[in-house]
């Protein structure tokens, strides 16, 4: 691996000024906000009540009721690398061309609340995506019998790995780690049942469409149904912050501690014609970051219809006096492959992890953490990243952040410009970025 110190040396010291700044910035913001406690509730007498990360309170009478939360995102990401070209596992050589972007990148709004029976709730969202230019109107409804078992139908994630279950948008960065984008199932159409077996005992089984909805019609769609469950036991106060998210920005004074299992299975599909080399089916990648399902992934001029999708993954974590630790662990085949032509392989298999190191280094406003995730794959390339960065909360809030993040990244196994990764990327990347959830 080379580090080419000088562009290392430059790119440190950009990033530590933009860091320097945000500091500075946020030290005398602090200052003016010093008697104001930012996580309590706000009467507004013209339109209802806002709390920080739930939102207005628009309406409430005896026969239903209506919220509205917003979620946004503005950053910069700069993907800087020595190579104008990377090599796949086939050995073929493929172009490099880097981001370097300002983004409006993700606006979320969320119209949601109960409708004649405080047990019956719904939710209606709107989601876009402008770097992909996606956008999409979904909704949820939710019959919770009780505080043990509630049935739902809409819009679900397939509950593979932590970070589909809930926790968003309150990762450590302003978006996933490579080794999560790289092996991870995606949101879908179906059914769910979920409930708190236990104190703290919490469990969730989904029947869906698909992996992933986005990008594909129900008329393409086959005769399979994804089917995920996942089981996360909180053992210690039987919480885990606001959204399960990470960090200890609440600062636990009792130790806090999260252990999950979750396991997807789908009979995949490209969902598309195989005549058209690129598929409908974006969500399915191999480790060196290709999509499975194009034409030519595993053989010249072969592709493959379908395949059997199989992903465990092992989540833990633990919060306290505002350090918290996350990590994950994954397993996933692809196996039972349906292609047009003669495959080298009908089996693969690519296990990963991720860690992440968060400390509140100023209760409240100044968190700094370390992030590391790695794939070890079928094809040994050993896909990786590392490095950090700094979250700094201006009012004392969740609800609007500032993030700065440089990472070395390895032969990226994720790609697209839904994250932060460009497939096959080695080099650097940087992004600073500011999200509000109200």
């Amino acid at each position: 691996m080379r580090l080419y110190p000088k562009r290392f040396i430059n790119l440190l010291i950009r990033a530590s000024t933009v860091i320097g700044l945000l500091v500075v910035f946020t030290i005398t913001l602090q200052a003016q906000m010093n008697d104001r406690d930012s996580d309590t509730s706000y009467a507004n007498m013209a339109t209802g009540e806002f709390t920080p990360t739930k939102g207005f309170q628009l309406a409430k009478t005896e026969y239903a009721s209506l919220n509205l939360s917003i979620y946004g995102m503005s950053r910069y990401l700069n993907q800087m690398s020595p190579d104008s070209t990377w090599v796949d596992h086939l050995g073929n050589t493929k172009e490099f061309i880097g981001r370097n972007d300002i983004y409006w990148h993700r606006a979320m709004i969320w119209f949601n609340g109960f409708a004649i029976s405080p047990k019956l709730t719904y939710q209606i969202a709107v989601w876009t995506v402008s770097t992909t230019q996606q956008t999409l109107v979904y909704g949820t409804f939710t019959y919770r019998f009780n505080k043990y078992i509630a049935l739902g139908a809409g819009m679900t994630p397939n509950v593979c790995i932590r970070s589909v279950q809930g926790n968003f948008p309150f990762f450590s960065a302003t978006d996933r780690t490579m080794a999560e984008d790289g092996l991870r199932g995606g949101f879908t159409n179906g059914v769910f049942v979920t409930g708190e077996a236990l104190p703290g005992l919490r469990y969730t089984a989904v029947l869906g469409n698909n992996l992933s909805i986005l990008g594909v019609k129900a008329a393409n769609l086959k005769r399979h149904f994804s089917k995920s469950i996942s089981i996360n036991w909180m053992p210690t106060t039987h919480e885990f912050g606001p959204r399960g998210g990470n960090g200890d920005f609440e600062n636990h004074n009792e130790l806090a501690t999260r252990f999950g299992v979750s396991y997807c299975h789908y009979r995949d599909n490209r969902f598309n014609n195989e005549d058209n080399p690129s598929p409908d089916n974006t969500q399915v990648r191999m480790s060196d970051g290709g999509l499975f399902f194009e034409t030519g992934a595993l053989a010249p001029g072969v592709t493959v219809i379908e395949a059997n999708y199989d992903l465990l993954s092992v989540d833990l974590g633990f919060k306290y006096k505002g350090f918290a630790l996350h990590s994950e662990f994954y397993y996933r085949t692809l196996s039972k492959f349906n292609a047009d032509g003669p495959v080298p392989i009908n089996f693969i298999n690519d296990n990963g992890y991720k860690v992440e190191a968060l400390y509140m280094a100023v209760p409240k406003v100044l968190c700094v953490y370390g992030v590391h995730s790695m794939i070890l794959d079928e094809f040994n390339r050993k896909p990786y990243e590392v490095g950090g960065g700094v979250n700094i909360y201006p009012l004392k809030t969740r609800s609007w952040r500032l993030n700065a993040q440089v990472m070395r990244v390895y032969k990226s196994a994720a790609g697209g410009t839904f994250g932060l990764y460009t497939t096959g990327h080695t080099g650097t990347t940087l992004t600073i970025g500011t999200d509000i959830f109200l």
